[in-house]
């Protein structure tokens, strides 16, 4: 019988499967900054880089908790130099990438680490109850498939795989009101969507939400693939 996925944070994955300390880092898609910052509690020298400028400006009202760096930038063409970089995370950001592009965003990233470097890639699974509250404005059931393809196809551009696993993230949300701000800041383009289904996304939040004392949980699964640069 298989054995279910073991609920852990994504802060919690990261930092116990990957060395930090010491290591020159990029955060593909970065976001606001939140692994930004706690790769760099953990040591490491970190660059964030993210192309929506909504949430980068939020990433640099944050207090440096160090010496992390942003950059406006895609995944296609990262500004760092060839064999500069000792691992690369993409966190929830290459289904981001277009399709086409993924292969590109991937041989980036095989270009700016140095031999024997990593690439770390956790992305969310087309399930759970994270997924299926978000789905009605939010399916990215083709763009998961397809990041998980490139991942599979990136031995051919100089890496092996060396590792994949997968575990439950408890997503929370204080309320739906914060499940709406936050949805329509990181995707503002899905207003409309989001306006004309607004009963159905909140029945589908009271169902599916699990109430912990701080707001609500939903459980997302995540794969994470390790890579190794040859």
């Amino acid at each position: 019988m298989t054995q279910p996925a073991p609920h852990r944070t994504n802060s919690e994955v990261l930092t116990a499967t990957v060395d930090l300390a010491g290591k020159k880092v990029v955060d593909v898609g970065c976001g606001e900054g939140n692994l930004v910052r706690l790769m760099t509690r953990h040591g490491a020298k970190v660059f964030g880089v993210e192309c929506n400028l909504v949430q980068l400006e939020i990433a640099h009202a944050h207090a440096p908790v160090g010496n992390e760096i942003y950059h406006t930038g895609h995944a296609e063409a990262l500004p760092f130099a060839d064999g500069s970089i000792d691992l690369v995370v993409f966190f929830n950001s290459l289904h981001h990438v277009e399709m086409d592009n993924m292969p590109r965003a991937l041989a980036e990233a095989a270009r700016v680490l140095k031999v024997g470097g990593q690439v770390y890639i956790c992305e969310p699974v087309a399930e759970g109850a994270h997924f299926e509250l978000m789905q009605p404005v939010h399916d990215e059931t083709t763009e998961r498939a397809n990041a998980y393809a490139a991942i599979q196809a990136a031995e051919g551009l100089g890496f092996s795989l060396s590792d994949e696993f997968t575990y439950l993230h408890p997503a929370h949300h204080r309320d739906f009101e914060a499940f709406k701000e936050r949805m329509l800041r990181i995707n503002p383009h899905r207003a409309d969507d989001f306006a004309a289904q607004e009963s159905a996304l909140k029945a589908a939040f009271d169902r599916l939400g699990v109430p912990d004392g701080n707001g609500f949980v939903f459980d997302q699964p995540m794969r994470v693939n390790l890579l190794n640069k040859l």
